[in-house]
């Protein structure tokens, strides 16, 4: 016992001026590969820091970035409406950017938690999502009626991503409990029907939504290509979740149910108020990154014809002379996406650490 005390005991009292020096200074070969790493990192940031901020244009035309050394942000700002709201009417683009902050606030306050309950959860992304259409659309309060057809750019990302949260979760709920129904022809229904759907890729389904649907369906069922794509892209969204609320059921300890039972509560008590907030509790962080993912995966809709984001970004930079300067949009554009699944994806590594699900 004293012998390993002994040797742990310089590990646990290094300073980190101890540890670098033993990681990367230890030997010559360390050395020479920590040096030429951390060069060619500092080249790059110089590189970054001069092209991106120092030399760049930030307002003008096309002809001032031709003349610059650096980036052309000047895209970003005269473009910038094209980006966010696409084809949306110019004099009716507030509507657009304020549904964009309230679905924005719903995700901000799906994260408090206050909201983490069965029915107040629902009830403030029903809100959230119904302020949104309803400012898209139109046909209330005076606004006139924006066709589906003139939604484009940031808005359009986020009514498919909130959508295909907003339907796809409570059917992957359903799923999960059908799956583990008692019933053998409903569970084994419920499995090929998950597993047959996540070995699909979700390019193929929104294909066949958009396009192959149509064909066999009669002509009253058919409705709107975008709402086809939002439904398949739902239950694309719902088979993944629905095996990670599982996977939080079965983390439960064992006799839940039955002591459940022998309280006096009947099925549907014991699964809102017993099972499922605990089996949310452990499926919290994995779900986060579900969540995560279907936001990045709205930008497969492009292939569809949508002008989303991605579709928004290329024609800023296809008229006006700008057509040089597309990294610069391109580059803004992944910065929108990695803001909200950077955001997104530690704010469930801090939930996985507050709440201490690894060490279970």
């Amino acid at each position: 016992m004293t012998a390993t005390t002994d040797i742990q005991a310089p590990a646990l009292n290094g300073s980190l001026l101890d540890s670098v020096r033993r990681d990367y200074f230890s030997s010559a070969g360390r050395t020479i590969l920590t040096l030429v790493c951390l060069a060619l990192i500092l080249s790059a940031l110089w590189f970054l820091v001069n092209w991106g901020l120092v030399n760049a244009v930030w307002f003008g035309t096309p002809e001032d970035c031709h003349k610059a050394a650096g980036a052309c942000w000047a895209v970003i700002t005269d473009r910038y409406r094209l980006i966010f709201f696409g084809l949306y009417p110019y004099e009716e683009q507030w509507r657009s950017a304020l549904a964009c902050l309230a679905i924005l606030a719903t995700v901000i306050l799906s994260c408090v938690p206050f909201f983490w309950s069965a029915k107040r959860l629902p009830v403030l992304w029903a809100l959230g999502y119904g302020l949104f259409y309803f400012l898209m659309k139109g046909g209330v309060f005076g606004m006139p009626v924006v066709l589906e057809t003139q939604w484009g750019g940031l808005a359009l990302t986020v009514f498919v991503f909130s959508s295909t949260v907003v339907i796809g979760m409570p059917l992957a709920i359903v799923l999960a409990l059908l799956r583990r129904s008692r019933l053998p022809v409903v569970s084994t229904v419920t499995a090929l029907f998950i597993d047959g759907i996540r070995s699909l890729p979700l390019l193929s389904i929104l294909f066949t939504a958009a396009i192959i649907l149509p064909l066999t369906l009669p002509g009253f069922l058919v409705g709107d290509k975008l709402y086809r794509v939002i439904i398949g892209a739902a239950v694309f969204f719902a088979v993944y979740q629905a095996e990670i609320i599982r996977s939080g059921i079965q983390s439960l300890p064992a006799g839940q149910e039955e002591a459940a039972t022998a309280l006096g509560l009947n099925y549907w008590q014991t699964i809102s108020r017993i099972i499922l907030p605990q089996a949310f509790r452990f499926a919290l962080p994995p779900t986060i990154n579900q969540v995560v993912i279907a936001f990045m995966e709205t930008a497969l809709i492009v292939i569809l014809g949508f002008f989303e984001i991605t579709a928004s970004g290329n024609a800023a930079f296809s008229t006006g002379g700008w057509k040089p300067f597309h990294i610069e949009v391109y580059s803004f554009v992944a910065l929108i996406y990695f803001v909200f699944t950077y955001s997104l994806s530690m704010y469930g590594s801090y939930l996985e650490r507050s709440l201490k699900l690894g060490s279970r």
